[in-house]
């Protein structure tokens, strides 16, 4: 069985702790390392247990405290290598041992891990399944549009963390400058809750049961307004929440929510 717990999710700052129990892993670490360390610790977890922080792309919230945690504890950091180079001197010196290429296959300890290519304004964006002999997960956050292989990707995921950024018309009527909203709205930007919600309805059909929508706009969006516009999406669809399928919004800062 693989369980996750997000410590962080949004515009400021991005972590998701992953574990099948035998295997440790964190994609991104888009938070300071004390607080990463702290979150970990609140579920019995040891920061130095961990098999590696994998990296979905270069933007500060998904690397801010990888540099950190690296140093303190020793661990591995797996990015592309395009990302490597875009992520330069910014997170401080990281062990040469400890700078490593995330391939699009991984093996720790039986637990697979499968890298994928995402539409983000990043130079080598991914997003990351997990995957044993009875259960995916998948995290694909930081997404422009849909593609296929996003698509493909994310199928057969009985748990998706899939992003549900803003609200379309909070985005336009709000205060954000115009070229930060052609930013998030162009292709290559973040997923608006209605494109997600028809994302989820694809899914679903191909089985997944479980959802948690991610990375929601402090500024352009609300947990229920995405919760709503998906679940009325899954609803045109025939796909009833509580049904056989699970509906859950992750919290900004997961420590804040005990």
């Amino acid at each position: 069985m693989i369980k996750f717990q997000s410590f962080v999710s949004g515009s400021s700052g991005n972590a998701t702790f992953v574990t099948n129990d035998s295997v440790s892993l964190l994609v991104d670490c888009g938070a300071n390392g004390k607080y990463i360390t702290e979150c970990m610790r609140r579920i019995g977890a040891d920061p130095e247990q961990l098999s590696g922080i994998l990296i979905t792309h270069e933007h500060r919230d998904h690397i801010a405290g990888a540099g950190v945690l690296s140093r303190k504890y020793d661990l591995p950091i797996f990015a592309t290598q395009k990302t490597w180079d875009a992520i330069g001197n910014s997170i401080g010196p990281v062990r040469e041992k400890n700078i490593q290429i995330a391939e699009p296959e991984m093996t720790f300890e039986g637990l697979g891990v499968r890298r994928f290519s995402i539409p983000h304004d990043a130079l080598d964006p991914v997003g990351y399944s997990f995957i044993t002999d009875n259960h995916k997960l998948t995290i694909a956050t930081d997404l422009g549009h849909v593609t296929k292989e996003l698509e493909d990707n994310l199928s057969g995921s009985d748990t998706v963390i899939i992003e549900a950024n803003h609200d379309v018309e909070m985005l336009r009527n709000g205060r954000y400058p115009f070229y930060l909203k052609k930013r998030i709205l162009g292709e290559n930007g973040h997923l608006s809750n209605d494109s997600c919600g028809h994302l989820c309805a694809s899914l679903v059909k191909k089985g997944t049961c479980s959802i948690w929508l991610g990375h929601l706009s402090a500024e352009n969006n609300l947990p229920v307004k995405a919760y709503e516009t998906v679940a009325g999406i899954l609803s045109e669809n025939n796909i009833t929440v509580g049904g056989g399928v699970s509906l859950n919004v992750l919290p900004r800062y997961w420590i804040t929510q005990e």
